[in-house]
């Protein structure tokens, strides 16, 4: 679960305002009860002696301590019972007094043991949701906000069906393997076509489900994702290169990338490797990713090389698309 530094930091910050908030209410809600019922504050203190009480009948020099320790638990269980009625009866749940965090897999940690808890990962969830916004309009980017009016039911003799018959079967592939990360028959997609034909808009889709479902998800351009890796190869500033090396890192540790606009990035022989190194690390690792491409299987041959355009007929489901532009049709229309 390759969540990045940010979005934990802002999740454990939040699961630490709402621990603290918890407490709050809680220790308000002691004093009130204490000042409305004095009984109840002297209960809460004879057993909050208890426990010193077990250790001295424990240590006690001479005899068995087990009478002893039995008439402190007697004691402790009529103790109870009484603050329990006393609670009740005034209007309090029996356990307004008991401590009680939100969580009773973590106690608010949101930890167990080394393993996250549910309750983290569903603020991780929410804050990598929020930094995606920063970069996805997520509001309006979701598979059942998709239009395909803008698709032409005019069959294209080169793919042998229409743009819309197309679109119908890559929308359901999208949506199948968003709401299915992880157990869908394909791990990892390649969207290929010219611009304006809802390569992004679906890969946000993609993104934002799968968040939604609890996964860590890095959505980038190639060419950010690239400047990240040379920056940490080459930089001679220490901060810069720390920061490329987490960005490397949440490129290829997390659950999801989105690499969108491959191909739009100037091709070096640094590049090539670069690239070869993401998708053969992610392939290795397990990990899945979706790339969108203005480039056909041919033209990554012959931009990138053999191995490249191997790996990724080989391991990636392509989904082509064609059709005619949308945003050239929003603005014939409006």
């Amino acid at each position: 679960m390759g969540y990045s530094a940010s979005v934990l930091r802002s999740a454990q910050a939040k699961l630490a305002a709402r621990r603290a908030a918890r407490e709050a209410a809680q220790q308000a809600q002691r004093a009130e009860i204490f000042r409305r019922l004095p009984r109840a504050g002297e209960i809460d203190r004879q057993l909050r002696q208890t426990m010193a009480q077990v250790i001295a009948a424990a240590l006690r020099d001479g005899g068995d301590p087990a009478a002893s320790v039995g008439e402190i638990r007697r004691r402790n269980q009529a103790l109870q019972e009484e603050l329990s009625s006393l609670l009740t009866a005034n209007g309090y749940p029996a356990g307004a007094l008991e401590d009680k965090p939100l969580c009773a897999k973590c106690g608010d940690t949101g930890w167990v043991g080394t393993r996250m808890c549910d309750c983290l990962k569903v603020l991780c969830a929410q804050e990598q949701i929020r930094e995606l916004s920063d970069v996805l309009d997520l509001g309006e980017q979701s598979f059942d906000r998709f239009d395909f009016s803008y698709y032409s039911s005019e069959v294209w003799p080169e793919y042998g069906r229409s743009p819309r018959e197309n679109m119908e079967k890559v929308y359901k592939v999208c949506r199948d393997y968003a709401q299915n990360f992880g157990r869908y028959y394909f791990d990892d997609l390649f969207l290929s076509g010219s611009t304006g034909l809802g390569k992004t808009f679906l890969s946000a889709c993609i993104a934002r489900t799968v968040s939604e479902n609890g996964f860590s998800v890095v959505y980038d351009t190639a060419g950010n994702i690239f400047a990240q890796f040379e920056i940490q190869k080459f930089s001679r500033d220490g901060e810069d290169a720390r920061e490329a090396r987490d960005g490397t890192r949440r490129y290829l540790g997390c659950d999801l990338l989105i690499l969108d606009d491959l191909g739009s990035e100037m091709t070096t022989p640094f590049v090539q490797s670069a690239l070869y190194q993401l998708i053969n690390t992610r392939l290795t690792a397990g990990a899945r990713t979706v790339i969108s491409s203005n480039l056909t299987m041919d033209d990554v041959r012959r931009r990138y090389s053999p191995q490249i355009a191997s790996r990724l007929e080989g391991e990636y489901r392509v989904l082509p698309f064609f059709g005619q532009d949308i945003r050239i049709q929003r603005k014939q229309r409006f």
